[in-house]
């Protein structure tokens, strides 16, 4: 027979406030300012790193787009778009020769091109993609130059057997979130189910956070 007995709610509370201070808290990457837990990020370009930042530190970086090459860092924006007409004919997305239902697409300023990502029990996965591929989906759906370089990329969903495929735009943050969480959660060969229950829930969240923009397609 257990014979524990509970502690003291004085004592569970002092318990909790040690455990707490045992967590170290999040600071900013640049001055060390203890962060918020909503708090902006940067991306160290030609490192590909994500970094916590403040705004402070934030707002130094704010506006750097184009190829400076002297640009190390590049704010991470807060755009979040659902793009509901988005064209992806089952042919292009063949052409991409993507193992996995979900990539993401940025252009990135090193490498003078857009490459395409998908999430892996190893991690983030470069997935070779040609000009013309690219091109072909670019002309479909002009709303992908808006992307801005290294920091927002079009995040594709094609999980659900039913057809509702999403398509987003989104902060480049947001991907390698998507990315950690299949590392964390992906067991076996499948990934089992808790990996895939975690997916859904991220592009339901996704899809709540995001204001739906509908383009008319270039297509005849």
């Amino acid at each position: 027979m257990n014979s524990a007995k509970p502690l003291p709610s004085g004592f569970t509370r002092l318990r909790q406030l040690v455990q707490s201070r045992r967590q170290p808290s999040e600071r900013c990457e640049l001055c060390n300012l203890k962060l918020a837990k909503n708090h902006d990020h940067l991306v160290e370009i030609h490192r590909r790193n994500i970094l916590c930042c403040c705004e402070a530190c934030a707002i130094l970086f704010t506006g750097h787009v184009g190829s400076d090459s002297d640009v190390s860092y590049r704010r991470v924006p807060r755009r979040f778009a659902e793009l509901t007409n988005f064209q992806l004919s089952d042919a292009q997305w063949d052409d991409l020769r993507v193992p996995i239902n979900v990539v993401f697409f940025y252009d990135s300023t090193p490498q003078q091109k857009v490459v395409a990502v998908y999430p892996s029990p190893a991690g983030a996965t470069e997935s070779s993609l040609t000009l013309q591929a690219w091109d072909s989906i670019a002309t479909d759906n002009p709303i992908v130059e808006d992307m801005q370089p290294d920091v927002e990329a079009l995040l594709v969903n094609r999980l659900d057997r039913d057809g509702d495929f999403q398509y987003y735009l989104v902060p480049i943050d947001r991907c390698y979130e998507l990315v950690g969480m299949m590392r964390t959660h992906w067991h076996g060969l499948s990934g089992g189910t808790e990996v895939w229950r975690e997916i859904n829930a991220f592009f339901s969240r996704l899809r709540i956070a995001s204001a739906p923009f509908a383009k008319e397609s270039s297509r005849a």
